[in-house]
Order: structure tokens, then sequence, then C-alpha cells
């Protein structure tokens, strides 16, 4: 298992890079599609990387992601995703067959974790998901840098 200093090196150079890259940009799909981008780059373990965003009341649609092809739309009410944007806090799910209402959308994931992401005004945009093939692949120090990266990117987003 690799140590907490090293995984908080990782995503304070991913905070890092991502400022850097997104010096003076605000429009939400270059933002995400360059966090999604440099996150999947920085976290070993992930298999899918990206967003989902809100397009209407109760419901996510896919937006910029990295890796295997992912659920197009998702309802409030299922999977990780949809508990996330429903309840407005980190979802963090060490085995996702558990997880009542998971959604399948790649057989081989494990586990998962999901962030909120809102505009400035507070206003849910989307979700940040992370997947992974591995069991408990998140814990509380992917947590914490994940919820600090999202942060830094709520202050680029209208």
């Amino acid at each position: 298992m690799e140590s907490a200093a090293t995984k908080s090196d990782r995503y304070r150079a991913a905070q890092q890079e991502l400022a850097a890259v997104l010096r003076d940009i605000e429009d939400p799909i270059a933002v995400m599609a360059t966090a999604a981008c440099i996150l999947h780059r920085h976290i070993p373990q992930a298999s899918w990387t990206g967003f989902y965003r809100v397009v209407a009341p109760d419901l996510l649609r896919i937006g910029p992601y990295q890796g295997p092809v992912g659920c197009l739309e998702i309802a409030f009410d299922r999977g990780v995703c949809g508990a996330a944007a429903r309840e407005g806090r980190t979802q963090r799910v060490e085995d996702v067959h558990a997880f009542p209402g998971h959604i399948a959308c790649d057989a081989e994931t494990r586990s998962e974790i999901v962030l909120p992401v809102h505009s400035r005004e507070g206003k849910l945009i989307a979700v940040l998901d992370i997947d992974s093939h591995q069991p408990a692949a998140f814990d509380e120090e992917d947590q914490a840098g994940l919820e600090r990266i999202v942060a830094a990117l709520e202050r680029r987003l209208p």
C-alpha cells in the first residue's frame, strides 16, 4: 500500500497542474475535460474518471471523461452518482456490488468515489465520478485530495 505522503503529493501535483493549465479558463466543458484527463493520469487505481452533468431536474448526462464508455444518463434516484447528486455529499463505496441500486456501466468496476460539483453560486452542476477495478481503491486521503481539487474547480465554474 502506498504511503499517505505519496498520495498527498500526487493530489497536490494534480491540483497545481490543473491551476496552471486552466489559468483564465472558465468554460465548464473545457474545465471538466481537462480535469478528467489530468486526474486520470494522477490516480493510478482509476479505471474511469469523468463528469456527469446535471441536464434536467434529477437527471445526469455523461460529460467529459477518460476510460471505457460510461452510462449515458443517470437519474438522481439511481446508483452512486445519483446518490452524490441527490444527497449533495461525497460517496465513497468500497464494494459497488453491495451498494443498493448500483448501476453497472462497466462490469469490472469494484469500487467508486463520486463528488458533487457546484457552480460559484452553489448550484449543483455535475458530479465527478472515479471508478476502479480494485475493491476499496479509495480511502480518506483520496477523498480529502479530491474534495480540495473539486473546491478549486468550483471557483472556475459559472
